[in-house]
């Protein structure tokens, strides 16, 4: 429901924005890692796409890696291909391998489209909401309260959630697979979620209430991908 022209202006402009705001590690050796495992994936990801006819998909993006100075331990890529990792999560990948895991599920993301998909779901769901409150507008308030939040209820249970958790096991997949033909070892992915699982205090979230996985769910589904990604491997 949104044109690519118009996620990759906001994905830029917001990448700017969040430049000129947040300051960037001046940690020279870290900022040189991500930087190389960066350009190692998104070459992985050129070859895949080449070889499946799919480059034309890719036309658009614009490749750019950076680490935070914020001791969050997090990282993400948005649309067009602008990866930023925090230092705060680079005590848990440990490694250029655990740091290659978080590096291509995040990468994932974009290549897959999952934000403009999340965006046109929320545009759905709110044409979804303008038209109940059309058909309701003769019914007393009370009822008309009753249905829409049902409707509330519904949509983000039954639309919005699960397929974020959906979103999140098709970047594990194809992380696993980007990581692989960087040659990076995608069965290390296990350990590094594991010890993600144990920084956050060892708690799963609800699966079905949740926008991930669980823990448990998550490392089965690695666990399950590994065959087809491990094709891809050569170290």
């Amino acid at each position: 429901m949104v044109p690519e022209s118009e996620i990759m202006a906001m994905s830029f402009s917001q990448y700017d924005a969040f430049l000129k705001e947040n300051a960037l590690s001046k940690n020279k050796a870290q900022t040189a890692l991500v930087k190389k495992v960066g350009a190692n994936i998104s070459t992985a990801v050129d070859r895949y796409f080449s070889e499946n006819g799919l480059e034309d998909q890719l036309s658009n993006f614009q490749w750019e890696f950076n680490l935070a100075a914020d001791d969050t331990p997090n990282a993400w890529c948005m649309p067009g291909g602008k990866v930023m990792v925090y230092e705060g999560i680079l005590p848990i990948t440990q490694d250029e391998n655990g740091l290659a895991v978080v590096m291509g599920h995040e990468i994932a993301h974009a290549i897959a489209k999952h934000g403009s998909e999340r965006m046109s779901q929320q545009m759905g769901a709110q044409l979804g909401a303008t038209a109940l409150s059309v058909v309701l507008a003769e019914k007393p308030e009370e009822t008309k309260n009753l249905y829409m939040t049902a409707f509330g209820v519904a949509t983000q249970v039954g639309v919005i959630l699960p397929y974020s958790r959906t979103h999140e096991t098709e970047a594990d997949r194809l992380g696993l697979i980007f990581m692989a033909m960087a040659g990076y070892d995608p069965s290390t992915a296990v350990a590094f979620w594991s010890r993600m699982a144990e920084q956050s205090g060892g708690s799963n979230p609800i699966p079905f209430l949740s926008t991930h996985p669980s823990s448990n769910s998550r490392i089965r589904n690695l666990q399950k991908a590994l065959p087809e990604a491990m094709k891809y491997y050569r170290p």
